[in-house]
Order: C-alpha cells, then structure tokens, then sequence
C-alpha cells in the first residue's frame, strides 16, 4: 500500500492469470542477475527435493493434484521459489532419471495490493507468470474462484505462503490463515464431481536464511542509527559496555542485548506515551528497563537462572502486546470494526475496510461525479489510508516477545529484530519500510516436508458443516505442526 493516499481510486480490478512461458524464460534467465545485484543471497541449498521431483513427476501423470505452502519469512522467498524450480529441480530430477516436462514452474496466490506498492508492472509480470491475485481480509470470490480453478485444472501446481505476509523471524511461524486447507478441500470436491481420481496433496516447504559471516559490527551501526533516530542520548546508547554478564551472553553479546532491549523499551515508552496523550488509551504501567542494579526484580533477564520466561521478559512482552491492541483500536473505532480473532486476523478486517473506503466501486465511472462529492470522498480516502498507518504498524510485529534473542543469541536473531525496529521507525518518520538494509551476504537453506494428504481427510470434512470446520482447523494445525519441523 502506497504510504501517501490523498485521492479516491476507482475499485482494484481482478488481474487474471494469462500464464506466457516465453515470459517464465526471460525471468527465468535474469533470475541470477537478479539474485546476485538485488539481495543478499549467494547460495541456495534444498534438502529432499527427491519428494518433489515425485510430487511433479505423478502430477504430470495425472494421479494428483498439489499445493506447495512455503514459509514466508522475507520479501526474498520468491526468488528462492523460482530459483528451486529453475535450477535445483530439475538438476535432481535428471540425476534420479525422472524426465519431467517443461516447464517446471507453478501457479501461484499472491496479494492483490502488491502491484499497488511494487508499481503497476509487477501486475503485468505476476500475471504472465501464472499467479493469480487475492484480496486478504474479506471473501474474494472472483480471487477465490480463480484459485479454485487452477488448484483443480491448471496445468502446473499451485503454491502460496499460508502465513499471508512475512513476519521477518527465521525460527517464529506465525498462525496459518485457514485458506489452503480450504482450497485444498475444495479441490477434492470439485474432482469427485467431475468424477476423478487424483489424489490431492498439500506439500508444505521451509525456508530459513543464514548469514555467510555474523553480520555484528553492521547489527552495531544500524543500531546507532535507530538510537540516534530514536532520541537515545549518548551516555544511554553506550551504557551496554558496562553492563554486567547477562545469563547465557558475554562481551559484547551482552551489550547489544542490552542495547537492543534499552531500544526496545525507549521506542514501547514513546508509542505508549503517543497513543495514551493523543488517542486517550489506557496502557499497562511501564516497567523499568533492564540493569544490573539492585532494585530490579530478583528475577531478571541478567540475574535469573531461566531468562526465557523471566519477569521483565514477561512484562516487555505484555506491554507490547497491549500496544499492539490499543494501535488496532484506534483504527478499528475509526472503521467502527469489533476486535475479534487474532491480530492478524484484525489487520486483514481492518486493510480491507481502508480499501474499501480508498478504492470505491461508486467511483468507476468517476465522470458523473461532481467535484464535491470527490472532495469528500478523498478526505474520506485520506483518512482510511491515515487509520491505516496505525494496522501497519502492528502488522511487523505479530510474532515478536521479550525473549527471541535471549533464547538464542544467533547474529540471526540480533538482525531480525534489530530490522523489525527498522520497520517501525521507518514508518514512523514516513520512509519506505520496502528497504531495508542489508547487513551481509547470505546462504538459503529450503526443506520440502512430507506431502500431507487431503483426500485422506474428505470424510470428516463431508459429514457435516461442523465437520468441516474442524477438518478445515486440523489440516491447518497439522500444516504449521509440519512448517514448524522444518526449522533448523
């Protein structure tokens, strides 16, 4: 989504699927020119990429029907996706012997607001490359019937990311949306009535970013920029070379621990100071940031034997979770939308009633507009996009606690976090959160799981509509229990 919305828009128009394989091997030869000028990556591994090249090999067969559901930890992973099935696919398949048919590409569900941001051409592109969009947030029927479709008839396989949006953690999987266990019944619906017999299959994928060289001393720049750009005076930034031995860190693990956690809480104490002066919330009280002193609770994140689940892990926590909740709120009370589900369920609620508001069907054939009702409706679009602002921020941070970098103090950790404030602060000054920076090179580790069978399950999902829903609710768990495996 655009970060300056001033004007009504006429509604998003569905973009279908118009799949080119000229297209698929022009992108397809630029990929490593891509991968090599435009990210941080220099190599990508694959492990048990036999169960895939058989996935393929009965797919092509006519015996089955598949859905690969990857990871999405980082804006990168699609280029991961392209280079497997490029590159390392069918370099296994010729080794085992197995002769697929080209091209080896698939299908795939993306947002329908990505070409807003990413420009109108990555539209074009998505399309002549076989995806096909979706609204996230509300029941996309036109989306969903193309999905749908190709699940049941296209000639490739279909693949999506059941997470719906990154998250920036390499080990954290935040919750599945229910969408790929639906269409994955679906699929066996649509097949039985057509009276076939293929087997459908949901073959879930990891994806897990390392660092070549623990990227510290760039962790340490960038987090002086955040501090500098945070208000952190310079006795307060430095004050982590002095702090004692953290459980399970020394030297300097330590002190950026320290520097990150003081980060943390100065960036939460301002956010809760914003939202309770200007938006009139009550917030949790603000507990004291963590020392080496001795009014601190006896159970700290420096002092305690189990710092994972120590008091002021617990409390950083609760506070940013309540932040959270109060930032969702404000946005929701604008929209007057009710706080149910999860908070990325609460986000997609409260993105598509900002569209809603922005990209308006009354406005497709704005010539009989007067310019009145134009000018209210692009205050009325201003300030969904304004309200908005508040769910994006939330939307970074669903999956971070108090303790991720505690638990383990990888240099992986240290920079998902420290680019997760990133985030934030970029889009609190009204920078572009879409760049961020690149503290060092880096190799992909992807992981094909065990393909889980949805056909198996049709009988408890026909017997009756709350079979359904409980179907729908253990193939999703059964999924995020498979994604979560996969982490290494």
């Amino acid at each position: 989504m655009p970060s300056t919305i001033d004007r009504v828009q006429p509604p998003l128009e569905f973009i279908p699927p118009a799949f080119n394989p000229l297209v698929l091997r022009v992108a397809q030869g630029l990929l490593p020119l891509w991968l090599r000028s435009r990210t941080a990556i220099t190599q990508i591994q694959a492990s048990n990429v036999e169960e895939l090249v058989d996935c393929y090999r009965q797919f092509q067969a006519g015996k089955i029907r598949f859905f690969m559901a990857f990871r999405h930890p980082s804006t990168d992973d699609p280029f991961c996706m392209a280079h497997l099935h490029s590159s390392i696919l069918p370099r296994v398949a010729k080794q085992q012997g197995v002769a697929l048919q080209h091209p080896i590409h698939a299908h795939f569900i993306y947002d329908r607001g990505i070409p807003l941001w990413a420009g109108s051409q990555i539209g074009w592109l998505y399309s002549r490359l076989g995806g096909t969009p979706i609204h996230r947030g509300k029941v996309d029927r036109t989306g969903l019937r193309s999905a749908r479709s190709l699940f049941v008839d296209g000639k490739l396989p279909l693949a999506a990311a059941p997470e719906g949006a990154t998250n920036g953690h390499n080990e954290v999987i935040s919750p599945l949306e229910p969408g790929v266990a639906q269409l994955g019944f679906w699929c066996v619906e649509d097949l039985l009535k057509a009276d076939r017999s293929e087997q459908v299959l949901i073959v879930p994928m990891g994806i897990q970013y390392r660092y070549v060289t623990p990227p510290w001393q760039q962790i340490e720049q960038l987090m002086s920029q955040l501090e500098a750009d945070s208000g952190l005076s310079v006795a307060e930034s430095s004050k982590g070379t002095e702090t004692p031995s953290i459980k399970g860190l020394q030297g300097r693990e330590a002190a950026l621990y320290y520097r990150l956690y003081s980060l943390g809480e100065h960036v939460l104490t301002l956010m809760e100071e914003f939202y309770t002066r200007f938006y009139h919330h009550t917030l949790p009280t603000q507990s004291a940031p963590p020392s080496g002193s001795e009014d601190l609770p006896e159970q700290n994140i420096f002092q305690s034997d189990q710092p994972p689940v120590s008091q002021a892990d617990q409390a950083f926590t609760h506070r940013l979770r309540a932040l959270l909740d109060v930032a969702l709120q404000v946005a929701e009370q604008y929209f007057d939308l009710q706080a149910k589900g999860s908070l990325i369920d609460r986000c997609r609620r409260l993105e598509q009633a900002g569209w809603d508001r922005i990209y308006r069907e009354d406005f497709r054939n704005p010539e009989g507009v007067s310019l009145l009702e134009r000018g209210l409706a692009d205050r009325v679009a201003e300030e969904a996009n304004l309200r908005m602002w508040h769910m994006r921020l939330v939307e970074s941070f669903v999956a971070v606690t108090g303790r991720y970098v505690l638990e383990k103090p990888t240099a992986e950790r240290f920079a998902e976090t420290t680019l997760l404030m990133w985030d934030m602060i970029s889009r609190i000054k009204g920078n572009s959160p879409f760049q961020r920076p690149q503290l060092g090179k880096q190799t992909v580790q992807m992981t094909i799981g065990q393909p889980i069978s949805v056909t198996d399950r049709w009988g408890a999902y026909s017997a009756d509509r709350r079979g359904a829903k409980q179907a729908i609710a253990d193939l999703t768990q059964d999924l995020q229990i498979a994604l979560e495996s996969m982490i290494q």
